[in-house]
């Protein structure tokens, strides 16, 4: 387990390189125009330019560039530095990352609590009502953009709620968990309700279809015909291998989520990585853009390496030589 640990590390990081390397190619060098006027943003004046080339050695060969910035970014963690904001890059995503964080991770717990028991009741009933009933939450789910559903979320269970004088859900915000706990939860339900309904319809038909499909394995035969209890042979023998693919898309959906949800921070002003992103591109301010996705990649690298250790965990027949 150590060994394929290290291997899967090493190779996560030659990937975060690589997509660095292609980062650089496309700001520092295919960019048009000036680079330093690229990242000054709105605003800019010569002094400006001057701090910009000095911090980026644009007076240096690209490669000699792209050396120098990993070597800030490997050593000291220097993502680079926001002249619109007048901040480090680094400063302003990890202040906007534990809103994201926080509506990703609630989020994938709330769509894996709905998702996965629906596709699990779908399987053990094929072809039945509540398997017809599940198909039709799936197609509701996958139906429904995820601005539509917030927004609908807001007007039903924020303004109607408050026009009728029971104000409980508020529209929106971050409040930090350190700060008040229950007005964390609160403020977040919304958004977490909003990515889980969507999420869950995927979920909920992956489970479906592999269950379905393990359960008709030769060793889910042989448990039955042991006598096992059809809850055993379901519970502990079938769904921990059905759950390889769902596992598959969780790693995906979480570390895509982590790198920043856009439209749902957007509808509720979570103020996340994802919303700071698309300030980023509106201001054009590019060290922004080049940290996120840099921070975006990390987090699916690091999520991927997870999704490869937990299919050892879930499947036995998976081996890790």
């Amino acid at each position: 387990m150590g060994r394929f640990i290290l291997r899967r590390a090493l190779f996560g990081i030659l990937v975060l390189f690589v997509i660095s390397f292609a980062v650089f190619l496309l700001f520092f060098v295919v960019a048009p125009g000036d680079k330093a006027g690229n990242f000054c943003g709105k605003g800019c004046t010569p002094e400006r330019l001057a701090q910009i080339r000095a911090l980026y050695h644009l007076d240096q060969p690209w490669p000699s560039q792209y050396l120098l910035y990993v070597k800030r970014l490997v050593l000291h963690g220097d993502l680079g530095y926001s002249f619109t904001n007048q901040q480090p890059v680094r400063a302003i995503i990890f202040d906007r990352a534990p809103a994201t964080a926080s509506l990703a991770l609630g989020a994938a717990i709330v769509w894996l609590s709905i998702g996965i028991p629906i596709g699990i009741l779908a399987a053990t009933k094929p072809r039945s009502l509540r398997d017809r009933a599940a198909t039709s939450f799936a197609l509701a789910g996958l139906s429904i953009p995820t601005f539509v559903l917030g927004l609908l979320l807001i007007y039903l269970l924020f303004y109607q709620l408050t026009v009728h004088g029971a104000a409980f859900f508020p529209a929106g915000q971050y409040v930090p968990l350190t700060q008040n706990p229950w007005e964390w939860a609160k403020h977040l339900f919304l958004p977490w309700l909003t990515l889980a309904v969507v999420s869950a319809a995927s979920y909920s038909r992956i489970t479906r279809g592999s269950l379905l499909e393990v359960l008709g394995e030769d060793y889910i035969r042989t448990a039955r015909a042991k006598g096992l209890s059809e809850r055993r042979v379901i519970y502990r023998h079938g769904l921990r291998s059905a759950l390889t693919p769902v596992v598959t898309l969780l790693g995906i959906d979480v570390g895509t989520l982590l790198g920043g949800a856009i439209v749902t921070e957007a509808v509720f002003g979570l103020g996340g990585i994802g919303q700071t992103a698309v300030q980023a591109v509106i201001n054009g301010d590019l060290p922004i853009i080049f940290g996120t996705v840099l921070f975006a990649a990390f987090f699916i690298v690091v999520a991927n390496i997870f999704v490869d250790i937990a299919y050892a965990m879930l499947d036995a027949r998976v081996r890790l030589a």
